[in-house]
C-alpha cells in the first residue's frame, strides 16, 4: 500500500521575498547580488559561511601560537608610523605582564594612526606569524575600549562568508542575520521526511541552518571544518539529493521523448566485426551489446562508456556508428582536439572505408571547397559517420538523418556544447542516441552522483598483448643521467616521448618548454632523428610528422600534452613527462598510457623540479604505485575535487556549496532510496528541492 502522501508545504509566502525590501539593499546592490544568484531572503538562507571566526574567548598573549587565529586583549605600548619606503602602521600590545604582540597596517588612513593611544585598551583578533622581535599580525581585526568597557565576549562564533564584490562582509553577515529571522517554522521549510533520515540522527534543516550560521560557543570547531558536524551533513544530504532528483528527472524527461528504433538490416556490425584484424575483448562485447540494445529501443539511448586507456572504447564507437549505418541513419562522432579527432578519422576510415562506408572529417581548419563539399555531403546524407570536434556544432552544419551521436573525453566540452550537437538530430523530429566515452575513469561514489542520467558500461580489461608500464620518478637535476638513458634506449631501436608542458619559455612558470627541449636534445643527440608536435604547428606539419614517428623514421617525438590521447604507436616504449608536478593525476595517467602499448617492456619517467609539494608528491606516489586507473581516479577526485574531474565547475552542477562526493560517499545509497520514493510519490517536493539547490542549471543536467 503506498504512503501517504503529505501536501507540499507552501513556501510562497516563506522566504520569496526580494532581498530588496531588506535595509540598505538598493536596486545597484541588488543587481550586484542577484548575480551571485541571490534573489529572494530564501537564497540568503542557503548562503552558507564558508568558515568561522572564534571571538567567543580571549587568549594570553604567552599562549598565542604561530598560525592559529586568536582573539586578545592588552594595552597599547607604542604606535610607529612612517613613509619611508611604503606606509607602515605598527602597534605594539602588552598585557599586564609584560607580554608585547605588534600588529602592522600596510594600508590605514591618518584617522587609524591618530586613534591609537598609548595606554589604551584594545582587543585584537587575527593570526599571529613570527617577526623581527616576537610575533606579530598584519591587518588584524580590532575594537579600542573604554577604560569602563567590560566588552564581554561574543556567545556565537562569526559566520564568515564569500561576498560578491564590492559588497562588505558586514553588510552580508547582517543582511544574512535579518533574512533568517524570516525563517520558517521546521514544518513549512522541510522537504525531507524526519523518518526517511531518522537513521542518520541529523537534525531537522531549521536547526541544520541556525546552527551554521549562528554557531554556539561550545561547538565543535574541529568538526565544523573539517564539514563533519551534523549540521553540514543535513545540509550535504539535501544538496545531494536535489542534485540527484535534478539528473534523474532530467532522464525521465529526454526519455519520454521519442528516438528512433535503430535495426541493423544491412548487417553492418557483423561485417565490422568480420573484419577487424582482431577479436573483442569480453569487456567490449559486454559494453557493445548494452550499447545495441539500448540502439534498438524507442527512448533515447543515454549511456557512458568509461575505459582506462587503451581499453578499445573506439572499436565500440565504431561498431555502434555502424549498427546506425545499418539501420540507414548517419552517425556522428566528436572530440575535443583536431588530434584525437584525426586519430579517430584515421581508425574509422581505415575500418569502414573498405566496407563502402563513407567516412568525413569536419573541423575548424576544413575551409574553403573542401568545407563546401563536405557540408553538402553531410546535409544529403551521403556522409554516413561525420569526425570532428567542436565544430560539428556550428549553426551552418545540417544533418539529413542523424540518429547517434558519440561524444568522446566528453568532461573537455561544455554542459550547452553536448546539447547543440544533440539537438541536429531534432530535424528528423527525434532524439538522436546518445554515448558519451571518457578514458578518465569515474570513482563509482561519483558516478553514482554526477551521472544519475546515464548508463553506465565499463570496460575494465586491457587487450591482450599489453605490457606493464614501470614508473619512475626522478629530480630534473639527474637530466644527464635521463639523456643518456634515452639515447641508450633509442639506440637498441625503441622510441620516446619527451613531454612537456610548455610550447614557449616562460618567466613566470619553471617549465621546459617544447621549443627549447627540442633544441637542447638535437644539440645532446645529434645522431638521433627527432620531431616535435603542440598545438601551435599547422595539421598538415602536425600530421606529416605524426606518421613520420608511427612509421620509425624518428627515434624521439618532443610534445606538449596534445598526444594525451588517441595517440598510438606500439614501439614507443618510452617516456620522460618534464616538470610532472605541475600535471593532474588523470593526465599523467592518460600521457603515461601513450607508451605500453606494444610487445616490449615500457617505462614512463616523471621528471620533476624540487622541491616537490606535498600535492605533487603524493600525486607522484600514486602513479608509481598503481596503474589502476579507478584507483588513481578516485586519488584524483580527493586531491581535486569532483568538479575538477568531471570538467563540470562551468555548469555549476558539480559546484556544491557544502556536500562533498569523498566524504559524504556514505550518505548515498540513502539519498537514492529518498529519491525513488519522491518521484513516484511527492513530485512537487521534488521539484521544490530541486529549485532550492540547483535552480536554472537544472536543464542542462541532462548533457
Amino acid at each position: 500500500m503506498p504512503r501517504q502522501v503529505k501536501p507540499a508545504p507552501d513556501l510562497a509566502q516563506q522566504g520569496e521575498r526580494a532581498l530588496s525590501t531588506l535595509p540598505g539593499i538598493g536596486p545597484a546592490i541588488a543587481n550586484k547580488l542577484a548575480a551571485a544568484g541571490l534573489l529572494q531572503l530564501r537564497d540568503l538562507w542557503f548562503w552558507l559561511p564558508r568558515s568561522y571566526e572564534d571571538r567567543t574567548r580571549l587568549t594570553e598573549i604567552v599562549d598565542l601560537r604561530n598560525g592559529e587565529v586568536a582573539q586578545f586583549e592588552g594595552r597599547v605600548a607604542s604606535v610607529e608610523h612612517g613613509f619611508r619606503f611604503r606606509p607602515l602602521l605598527r602597534v605594539h600590545v602588552q598585557d599586564d605582564a609584560g607580554h608585547t604582540v605588534a600588529l602592522r597596517f600596510f594600508h590605514f588612513r591618518r584617522q587609524q594612526v591618530d586613534q591609537f593611544k598609548v595606554g589604551m585598551r584594545v582587543r585584537c583578533h587575527g593570526t599571529p606569524r613570527p617577526g623581527a622581535r616576537g610575533y606579530e599580525i598584519v591587518h588584524p581585526s580590532y575594537r579600542l575600549l573604554a577604560e569602563a568597557d567590560e566588552a564581554p565576549l561574543n556567545d556565537r562564533l562569526d559566520p564568515v562568508y564569500s561576498v560578491p564584490e564590492s559588497i562588505s562582509a558586514a553588510s552580508m553577515r547582517r543582511w544574512v542575520g535579518l533574512a533568517l529571522e524570516h525563517l520558517p517554522a521546521d514544518d513549512a521549510i522541510e522537504l525531507v521526511p524526519e523518518s526517511d533520515i531518522r537513521h542518520l540522527h541529523l537534525p531537522k534543516l531549521r536547526d541544520a541552518l541556525l546552527t551554521l550560521h549562528q554557531p554556539p560557543a561550545d561547538v565543535d570547531l574541529a568538526l565544523l571544518q573539517q564539514g563533519l558536524h551534523p549540521a553540514q551533513r543535513r545540509i550535504a544530504l539535501e544538496e545531494l539529493l536535489a542534485h540527484h532528483l535534478s539528473l534523474r528527472r532530467r532522464r525521465m524527461s529526454l526519455r519520454s521523448e521519442p528516438a528512433i528504433a535503430l535495426v541493423d538490416q544491412q548487417q553492418q556490425v557483423e561485417k565490422l566485426l568480420a573484419a577487424l584484424p582482431f577479436k573483442l575483448t569480453h569487456a567490449q562485447e559486454r559494453s557493445l551489446q548494452a550499447v545495441i540494445a539500448d540502439l534498438s529501443a524507442h527512448a533515447p539511448m543515454m549511456r557512458l562508456l568509461q575505459g582506462d586507456v587503451g581499453s578499445g572504447k573506439t572499436v565500440v564507437a565504431a561498431l555502434a556508428a555502424m549498427h546506425a549505418v545499418g539501420a540507414g541513419y548517419q552517425a556522428a562522432i566528436m572530440a575535443p582536439t583536431d588530434l584525437l579527432s584525426e586519430q579517430h578519422f584515421k581508425n574509422l576510415d581505415a575500418w569502414l572505408t573498405p566496407l563502402g562506408v563513407r567516412v568525413v572529417r569536419l573541423s575548424g581548419r576544413v575551409v574553403g571547397k573542401a568545407r563546401a563539399e563536405t557540408l553538402k555531403a553531410i546535409a544529403e546524407g551521403e556522409a554516413q559517420v561525420v569526425v570532428g570536434t567542436h565544430a560539428l556544432m556550428q549553426e551552418a552544419i545540417a544533418f539529413k538523418s542523424l540518429a547517434f551521436v558519440v561524444i568522446d573525453e566528453q568532461h573537455r566540452f561544455g554542459v550547452q556544447q553536448r546539447l547543440a550537437l544533440r539537438d541536429k538530430g531534432l530535424a528528423a523530429g527525434c532524439i538522436p542516441h546518445q554515448l558519451v566515452m571518457t578514458a578518465t575513469p569515474i570513482p563509482r561514489t561519483l558516478a553514482m552522483s554526477a551521472y544519475a542520467d546515464l548508463d553506465v558500461s565499463v570496460i575494465d580489461e586491457l587487450p591482450p598483448g599489453r605490457t606493464p608500464i614501470q614508473t619512475v620518478a626522478i629530480d630534473a637535476q639527474r637530466r644527464d643521467e635521463l639523456v643518456a638513458r634515452v639515447q641508450a634506449a633509442c639506440a637498441e631501436g625503441r622510441q620516446a616521448y619527451w613531454v612537456c608542458t610548455l610550447i614557449d619559455e616562460s618567466d613566470e612558470i619553471e617549465a621546459q618548454a617544447a621549443e627549447a627541449t627540442l633544441a637542447s636534445l638535437q644539440e645532446r643527440m645529434p645522431n638521433l632523428r627527432i620531431g616535435m608536435v603542440h598545438g601551435r604547428i599547422k595539421p598538415k606539419a602536425r600530421q606529416d610528422t605524426m606518421a613520420q614517428f608511427k612509421q620509425g623514421a624518428l627515434d624521439i617525438l618532443v610534445a606538449t600534452t596534445v598526444i594525451e590521447v588517441g595517440v598510438d604507436v606500439p614501439n614507443a616504449s618510452l617516456m620522460v613527462i618534464e616538470n610532472a608536478e605541475r600535471l593532474g593525476l588523470a593526465q599523467l595517467h592518460q600521457l603515461r598510457g601513450r607508451v605500453g602499448r606494444g610487445t616490449a617492456a615500457s617505462t614512463c619517467v616523471l621528471m620533476y623540479q624540487s622541491p616537490l609539494g606535498a600535492i605533487a608528491r603524493e600525486r607522484i606516489d600514486t602513479l608509481r604505485a598503481t596503474t589502476d586507473g579507478f584507483k588513481i581516479a578516485e586519488k584524483d577526485m580527493a586531491l581535486r575535487g569532483p568538479g575538477e574531474l568531471l570538467g563540470t565547475r562551468q555548469t555549476g552542477l558539480a559546484a556544491f556549496r557544502v556536500a562533498d562526493l569523498m566524504r559524504d560517499a556514505d550518505l548515498l545509497p540513502t539519498l537514492h532510496v529518498i529519491a525513488d520514493d519522491m518521484l513516484l510519490h511527492r513530485p512537487t517536493i521534488a521539484d521544490q528541492l530541486v529549485a532550492r539547490w540547483v535552480g536554472s542549471a537544472e536543464r542542462y543536467a541532462s548533457a
